[in-house]
């Protein structure tokens, strides 16, 4: 066993199916390390680290995180041909294509639902700490994290400055804004409420469906459910319905409600002061953002000095921008990247 940090970490377990290659062959592997972590409002948790890593053995490593629904399987391989979380930015030709860096994803402690307790972003650096450790990789080329992997990436530059060059947090402010953590809120009664009338998957789907309308924009709702209402058995059914019926029914199918509610409080949780983020670093906002306002990323580059940048789009996509402008977040990727040294 070894020390880290706060975390005590064992040698990883890998997948059998996709066990390490020399540098120079090596595609993708999977992952478990058993670590000993010491959680910020928990106290000490045995907890497994399930991971992934893509790419050429002797490449940069980027560590990719996303949303709390975001996982360890990014993007497909050989190895692993499903489509993953991220997969229209990592391929071919794009700035974190697996032929020139090292992907590397995890899946968040408590997305197993394993975690009945608080969880703060700085436990998720800290594992990611961890997980550095056990696969020697002594510093990350850089850390790309949207939303929820933003807060985790500001928690890792302060925490672990010497683990990474470079950090790109996308739709990810220093704190949460209030009307978000109200919206979380919400969600989170939703799911108290089905479980009180023993309805539990039907108030996570409800959550995930308030949580869809915080997301995207009402000039993408005008444009995709602009038809009028149908009546159904007597009830009046709009149009963008089937729409939320799908995306939490989606949701409900694969993940557990446990990890919904501890991973949104965890947001909830955020607090950093941008003057201890001490690596250079990219702000993305989007405009029309209705969880992480732009004014609120103006002030966390305010508050970076010198070491902080920010670039602004816009998108109907509203917070879901990173999954949806694919293009112009991987050009805004590529001038991020290139400024800490080819990637080729």
């Amino acid at each position: 066993m070894r020390l880290v940090n706060t975390a005590t970490a064992t040698a990883p377990r890998f997948d059998e199916a996709a066990s390490p290659t020399p540098a120079s062959r090596a595609r993708a592997m999977r992952g478990e390390l058993p670590v000993a972590l010491a959680l910020r409002h928990a106290g000490v948790h045995t907890l497994t680290l399930r991971y992934e890593l893509q790419g050429p053995g002797d490449a940069p490593v980027v560590f990719l995180a996303g949303g709390i629904s975001a996982h360890r399987h990014a993007a497909a391989s050989v190895e692993f041909p499903e489509a993953g979380w991220a997969n229209a930015l990592v391929g071919a030709g794009r700035t974190l294509d697996p032929a020139r860096v090292r992907v590397l994803a995890f899946d968040f402690i408590g997305a197993d639902g394993t975690l009945d307790a608080p969880i703060d972003p700085a436990d998720q650096a800290d594992a990611i700490a961890a997980l550095l450790d056990a696969l020697d990789i002594p510093r990350l080329r850089a850390f790309v994290g949207y939303s929820y992997g933003a807060l985790v990436g500001q928690h890792l530059a302060a925490r672990h400055r010497q683990r990474l060059e470079r950090l790109v947090a996308v739709s990810g402010a220093h704190r949460p804004h209030p009307f978000a953590s109200a919206w979380r809120a919400l969600q989170r009664h939703a799911v108290a409420l089905g479980q009180l009338q023993c309805a539990e998957q039907q108030g996570l789907s409800l959550a995930r469906q308030f949580a869809m309308l915080s997301y995207r924009t009402p000039e993408e709702f005008g444009e995709r459910f602009d038809a009028a209402p149908e009546l159904v058995n007597g009830r009046v059914r709009v149009a963008a319905e089937d729409y939320l019926d799908a995306a939490g029914a989606q949701y409900v199918a694969r993940t557990p409600v446990t990890a919904f509610l501890r991973l949104s409080e965890s947001i909830d949780l955020h607090r950093i002061d941008p003057a201890t983020i001490a690596v250079p670093t990219t702000v993305v906002a989007v405009e029309g953002d209705r969880l992480v306002p732009l004014a609120d990323l103006v002030t966390l580059v305010e508050g970076l000095g010198p070491n902080g940048h920010l670039r602004v789009l816009r998108s109907p996509y509203g917070h879901d921008a990173f999954l949806k402008e694919t293009d112009r977040i991987d050009a805004i990727l590529a001038t991020a990247l290139r400024s800490t040294g080819d990637t080729a």
